[in-house]
């Protein structure tokens, strides 16, 4: 392999590991503060219309947000919201998540649009955050080795 290839390639993949593993610890930093810190809800999976809407993993779930105190909270929201729920990957949306089924969701009440499943409603998303971070480590490696056969 040509010594520009092998640094511009072990760079590359050197730079998307790096950054697909911060983005990991990231997700799962939050999910996590806001299901030890959040509210707990039930929300309600919502129907979609759209194609693309029907395509995502992630449902759609609608939930009531109850007022602050002395009116609505620094965002605007009180009443109902809705989202999807954060770190929920698998290639095909389960069946549990049929419209009009009910989901119990923690979010974090300063931001009411982040909201995660509940501990019980995940599955395996343990499983998923050590795929997306293996594959983020095996990157860094390849491009690190990439980088140190093209240097010496």
């Amino acid at each position: 392999m040509d010594t520009t290839t092998a640094m511009v390639g072990g760079s590359v993949l050197a730079l998307f590991g790096g950054v697909l593993l911060l983005w990991c610890a990231a997700e799962v930093s939050l999910r996590l503060r806001v299901r030890r810190q959040g509210t707990a809800a039930v929300a309600t999976v919502v129907a979609e219309d759209d194609v693309l809407g029907r395509l995502d993993s992630a449902p759609l779930l609608s939930f009531s947000v109850p007022p602050s105190v002395g009116g609505p909270d620094a965002y605007g929201f009180a009443g109902l919201v809705i989202a999807r729920p954060r770190g929920h990957t698998p290639l095909r949306r389960p069946d549990r998540f049929a419209p009009g089924a009910p989901v119990r969701i923690c979010y974090d009440p300063q931001r009411p649009s982040r909201v995660v499943l509940a501990a019980g409603e995940v599955g395996r998303a343990v499983v998923l955050d050590l795929l997306w971070s293996v594959l983020g480590v095996g990157c860094l490696a390849a491009g690190a080795g990439l980088l140190t056969v093209a240097g010496g």
